[in-house]
């Protein structure tokens, strides 16, 4: 299912911009959204999802325009959110939460619920925790149950807002694994503020700050906007960064640190050339990103 936005705005009381005239296309397969907090990828996850509506701007999912309640049903009837915090009941089991989201999803057979249920456990590894209350849920499994409920239906679109925040780094590498799995028959709309989630899943991705889209391409186009102005540079133990530049990572030795930095323009004294990475692109294209005045028309 294609996504597509169109000078996207959505403005909350007092003025608050969320989104900035946004334009964003996404092909399908899996698709990642990078960004910081309140950069506004939740408020898009949102519009997208048809949970709220935007100020002014159009967007479409499958070639439907999000602009009624009715339109809106019709692409919810193909679509899985997981949103960033999902409200479970801890008192329930996992085999009767998905049932209960079932029934709610209109699925009134009982023998094919349980057989969706079933099917969606073992998806998401959680089979032999099927009897166990929620309540007494690690945060990874949690976010596994949160997907099975996504998935109820079998949508064609799955839309997950920072799944990841929050877990260990093995429920981390199990989670990035499922949606890579997943994303093989659907689209998968990935929000997250961690690089190395969309590094480790992502083959196409756009940057988001402040409301705005900074970037669109593949993983290779964004490493491309740091390179030749990644440097590692040794500076005193208390020196300051060198003017101009901004410090990625450093490693303090004791009687010196070095620094991994990237510039605008020329490099430190000393400094040597570095290979850039995801993160460094990242950080590229929002330090060059010119600051929003002001609310626009």
């Amino acid at each position: 299912m294609r996504i597509a936005t169109n000078q996207l705005t959505k403005r909350y009381r007092r003025g608050a911009i969320a989104l900035d005239h946004l334009d964003l296309r996404v092909p399908g397969g899996m698709f990642g959204l990078l960004g910081a907090n309140g950069a506004g990828k939740t408020t898009l996850m949102r519009v997208l999802a048809g949970i709220i509506a935007p100020t002014s701007g159009t967007a479409t999912v499958d070639g439907i325009p999000l602009d009624s309640t009715r339109n809106r049903r019709t692409v919810q009837r193909e679509l899985g959110y997981l949103p960033q915090e999902l409200g479970v009941y801890p008192d329930l089991t996992a085999r009767r939460f998905l049932d209960y989201i079932a029934i709610l999803k209109g699925v009134h057979n009982s023998a094919l619920r349980r057989r969706s249920v079933d099917r969606l456990l073992e998806t998401v590894a959680l089979t032999g925790q099927a009897d166990r209350r929620i309540g007494t849920f690690s945060g990874g499994m949690k976010r596994r149950i949160g997907i099975a409920q996504a998935l109820l239906g079998e949508p064609r679109l799955l839309i997950v807002d920072e799944p990841t925040a929050g877990l260990d780094p093995t429920e981390r590498i199990r989670f990035r694994n499922l949606l890579t799995d997943l994303a093989r028959d659907r689209t998968v709309l990935l929000s997250t503020h961690i690089v190395e989630d969309i590094a480790s899943t992502c083959p196409r991705l756009a940057v988001m700050d402040r409301g705005r889209i900074l970037h669109t391409g593949d993983t290779a186009s964004l490493v491309a906007a740091a390179r030749g102005r990644t440097w590692v540079v040794d500076l005193p133990h208390r020196g300051s960064p060198p003017a101009g530049a901004t410090v990625v990572a450093s490693v303090d030795h004791g009687d010196h640190v070095t620094a991994r930095v990237i510039t605008d323009g020329e490099p430190p004294a000393g400094a040597r050339p570095a290979e850039p990475t995801l993160e460094d692109g990242y950080l590229a294209i929002t330090i060059d990103a010119p600051p929003r005045v002001g609310s626009r028309p």
